[in-house]
């Protein structure tokens, strides 16, 4: 089994972003002690829009240039370390702004769907570019800001001419409709994974495109009680480092949902969510007999907490036997075919 522990690193979006050492630098070198202390690598999936803008910003207000020192300095040391660093974009740095004292954070296009195909374009390599600019290495693995991925056909040229052809966006059932996110993965096949051509949800055996799905694992509503009762009154352990706060997704019906009934929810690092890795893990086997299956964690560093790296370290010890990757090491073979054909 293949295990892929990735982390969207970013910064809250809604109406307050956060401290970058808090949200980011800090939780992220206490996830590193983790990596290191287990001997294994993590995929960090780079929102690099906001990289962009601290650089823009720094020349006109200096309070930013040591923001951005800090990040680019740890998005080089996790590439160094031989951490995967791959491209995840939220467009919506496009229409923000710093005036001096705080992010004004625009985010009525927050999908790259709300952008023109132009504009698609040109987003998509100024974000590559500047991220591989910054690492040194060839990026090649794309994750969608909110897994907001579909329609695909208008996001599919622009990723296919930057050779960005391995995408790890989707989980199995998710689903969400809001003002600012909107996807459907009802019907995606059910494959740890498998190429596709024009739509992440239909296989087709030649696709240029390689899906390699977030798992995903049904939680009841308990779960989310138990994760408001610890915040509300748990041990500081449990408190999330991040002190942003985060952009509602989903409609007030997507909300009512995971408070009813059992809803699929990726398998995740974050808060609380964390004491399901197990039971994820187990569940998974039990669908997947095949040993070349991959198990893809994700998290985001700004809602990590004490607790639950202390679980992830339990899980990562407990599962010695399988194999911790990323998706450089375990689909090198694939990247050179790719490298050929553009």
């Amino acid at each position: 089994m293949n295990i892929f522990i990735t982390l969207d690193y970013e910064m809250f979006f809604g109406s307050k972003l956060g401290n970058l050492k808090t949200s980011i630098i800090k939780p992220t070198e206490q996830l590193l002690r983790v990596a290191d202390k287990n001997n294994v690598k993590m995929t960090f999936f780079v929102d690099i829009g906001y990289v962009i803008k601290l650089k823009q910003y720094k020349v006109q207000h200096t309070a930013l240039e040591e923001d951005y020192n800090l990040i680019a300095e740890q998005v080089k040391t996790l590439a160094s370390y031989g951490h995967d660093v791959q491209l995840h974009i939220h467009p919506h740095w496009e229409d923000s702004s710093f005036d001096g004292s705080q992010w004004n954070m625009i985010t009525h296009r927050y999908r790259l769907h709300d952008f023109s195909e132009d504009e698609i374009k040109d987003i998509i390599y100024r974000y590559k570019k500047a991220l591989e600019e910054l690492t040194g290495q060839k990026i090649f693995t794309y994750r969608a800001g909110g897994w907001c991925i579909q329609p695909f056909f208008k996001i599919k040229q622009a990723l296919q001419d930057n050779e960005l052809w391995l995408d790890s966006t989707l989980f199995n059932n998710g689903r969400a409709q809001g003002n600012t996110h909107s996807y459907n993965f009802k019907n995606m096949p059910k494959k740890s994974q498998y190429r596709f051509e024009n739509d992440p949800l239909e296989e087709v055996k030649n696709g240029y495109f390689l899906e390699v799905p977030i798992s995903s694992y049904k939680v009841s509503p308990l779960l989310y009680l138990k994760t408001y009762f610890f915040k509300k009154f748990g041990e500081k352990k449990y408190n999330i480092y991040g002190d942003g706060i985060g952009l509602s997704s989903g409609s007030l019906w997507d909300k009512l949902k995971i408070l009813t009934y059992p809803i699929a929810m990726p398998v995740s690092i974050d808060g609380y969510k964390s004491t399901l890795l197990q039971k994820a893990l187990d569940s998974f086997q039990n669908l997947h007999q095949e040993k070349e299956e991959n198990f893809v964690i994700i998290g985001h560093n700004k809602l990590l907490s004490d607790f639950s790296l202390e679980n992830l370290e339990r899980f990562i010890q407990n599962n010695k036997v399988h194999n911790f990757t990323v998706y450089s090491n375990e689909f090198s073979n694939l990247k050179k075919e790719h490298g050929k054909k553009n």
